[in-house]
């Protein structure tokens, strides 16, 4: 992984990678050289050699000033890295592979979501981790090059290499404890961000005030940020105590190494200047280390960024499409056939879909109805692919879909659905996203009018460059005006094979919702005469779906009965039922 990172960093600014590595080698060789020449310098002056004292004193000056420079340019390079492929590669790697994915799974799972949390705005910390890498390395070069300086001037010396691999240990081990930690906690810091983004919402913002729930959202978000801090603080303290006692094995291991090259040189078996050497590279050693934990514990650290940054790029590996696929039919002639279809969502044991068999003819408006909770929107995600059945089939025109390229079959449909997207940008483009391939004006206007959508339109300030939501100082829309940009959006495919609408009325008053319905039934059946394309409609107001050619009718998952409106009525059943509670409710 660190090599693929280190490929991406030289092959966007090679010359920066390169100079930051370059910079870790020289410092590391600077390094050993101001050991060597702090010996020369005292061995010379026993000697009375004062050219060579003089020009050892020059080297280890050098040499001294050249390692903290080359570290103050290392740090200036590791910045503008960190900044230009993090945020320009991996900022988008990681959006690619969160947002491209066949199927929504992972955005409804907490495994996702966790790691999330984890990762967002924290990109460059994965490229950071490869840097600290190469810190760990340079700095473990100094280590090898010091513990040789030392053991050619007293074996004695190299009892540091075992309490410095202790101290690396236990220091690995409080890592560890504290980035364990973290992972433990970031539920609640979930928590935290929902209840914080809450509280600023302006749509939420209304019924906190008008119910009073302000206090309890706040104490909510107390005692999350209590569990949090408890979380941190244990794993950090139990961190610090493995730490300190690393600390105490390499400081007593040090004392004793000097302590028998002094018993040395008074013995004669050794000079000054290897005194100076062992003090010079022994406290230089400290720093050594101490640089060599923070780096190698930083590359641990960020391992909290990097292990979800793998999981994300594994995971849309794992579920990628791969293998030769059937394009999408260009028109409908049978239909589309579901095959006893089961679908569960992950973490749960109650089916959401359960043997549902049936046939959607080509060329017909199909309405789905149920009480809430009895599978409508699974059965439409299903349909779009948004979801892989758990068990069974959905062929289109007697292929599977599973075998069918998805890119293919979504580009030849549409859809709006229940939780549909508000995007804060102007009010032509939060409508043209919905097919890229045509930003015509003239699509715009024709997409406009099927949503019913002109009034809206003609109402805001700037027209179609109108900035829509508050979040960049646009205008604010209501949620039925949100639910027409949708649904206009979902227009702009002029003939789409399968055209889905999932509650597509929920949030508009009765005279716009018949109006959008007697839009939408006109334009199917003028779709469909082109195309064989399906119109699969979920509603909860039963008298907008009586003209649908086939009604589906959901209960737990299970679909209990089908068929027209007359012949539903006359059997007297579910749905029979359900219509007479909504006709009774109007009237």
């Amino acid at each position: 992984m660190h090599r693929e990172l280190l490929a991406i960093s030289l092959k966007r600014e090679p010359r920066i990678a390169v100079g930051a590595m370059a910079c870790l080698v020289f410092g590391a060789i600077a390094f050993a050289v101001t050991g060597l020449s702090m010996k020369y310098v005292v061995d010379s002056m026993v000697e009375r050699d004062a050219a060579v004292a003089v020009i050892a004193a020059f080297l280890a000056a050098l040499s001294f000033t050249l390692d903290r420079s080359i570290s103050g340019v290392y740090y200036i390079l590791q910045r503008e890295l960190i900044d230009k492929v993090g945020h320009i590669d991996l900022d988008p790697a990681i959006m690619r592979a969160a947002g491209t994915l066949p199927e929504v799974d992972h955005l409804e799972h907490t495994e996702f979501l966790d790691r999330m949390t984890a990762l967002r705005n924290k990109a460059w910390a994965v490229i950071w981790s490869t840097l600290l890498v190469g810190e760990a390395c340079s700095m473990a070069l100094r280590l090898l090059l010091a513990l040789a300086i030392l053991g050619t001037t007293s074996p004695w010396l190299l009892l540091m290499l075992p309490c410095a691999a202790v101290q690396l240990i236990l220091d690995r081990r409080g890592q560890a404890r504290e980035k364990q930690s973290e992972l433990d906690l970031a539920e609640d810091k979930r928590i935290q961000d929902h209840l914080f983004e809450l509280c600023l919402s302006a749509s939420a913002g209304k019924e906190i005030r008008s119910t009073g729930a302000a206090p309890e959202l706040l104490e909510r978000y107390g005692a999350a940020a209590d569990r949090a801090r408890t979380t941190r603080l244990r794993g950090q303290f139990t961190g610090g105590l493995w730490r300190i006692a690393g600390w105490c094995v390499f400081a007593i291991g040090f004392t004793i190494s000097v302590g028998l090259v002094i018993a040395q040189v008074q013995r004669g078996t050794a000079t000054a200047g290897d005194v100076m050497l062992a003090a010079t590279i022994g406290a230089m050693l400290r720093e050594v280390l101490s640089r060599a934990v923070s780096s190698a514990a930083g590359a641990t650290g960020t391992i909290r960024v990097l292990e979800p940054y793998l999981w994300l790029r594994e995971y849309a590996e794992e579920h990628r499409e791969t293998g030769e696929r059937k394009p999408a039919p260009e028109h409908l002639t049978d239909g589309i056939r579901l095959r006893n279809l089961h679908f569960t969502y992950r973490g749960t044991e109650t089916p959401a879909v359960e043997g549902v068999s049936v046939n959607l003819p080509a060329g017909s408006v199909v309405a789905v109805v149920g009480e809430y909770g009895s599978g409508k929107t699974t059965l439409m995600k299903l349909l779009a692919g948004l979801h892989r059945p758990s068990a069974g089939a959905i062929e289109v025109d007697g292929t599977d879909l599973s075998e069918m390229d998805i890119e293919s079959w979504r580009s030849s449909m549409s859809a709006t659905f229940q939780d549909f997207g508000r995007y804060h940008t102007t009010f032509a483009e939060a409508i043209a996203i919905g097919d890229l391939r045509d930003g015509s004006a003239a699509a715009l206007d024709a997409a406009v009018a099927a949503a019913d959508a002109d009034s809206l339109r003609s109402r805001l300030p700037d027209g179609d460059q109108t900035q829509l939501g508050t979040r960049f100082g646009g205008v604010e829309i209501s949620e039925g005006q949100w639910q027409k940009v949708a649904l206009a959006r979902s227009c702009m495919r002029p003939e789409p094979l399968l055209f889905l609408l999932d509650e597509p009325t929920a949030s508009l008053d009765a005279p716009s919702e018949q109006a959008v319905f007697d839009s939408y039934m006109a334009r199917s059946k003028q779709i469909a005469s082109a195309t064989g394309s399906i119109t699969v409609i979920v509603s909860h107001r039963f008298s907008t779906v009586a003209g649908a050619d086939l009604i589906l009718v959901m209960k737990h998952g299970r679909l209990i009965e089908s068929g027209g409106h007359d012949a539903l009525l006359a059997a007297g059943g579910t749905y029979a039922e359900l219509y007479g509670i909504h006709a009774a409710s109007y009237s």
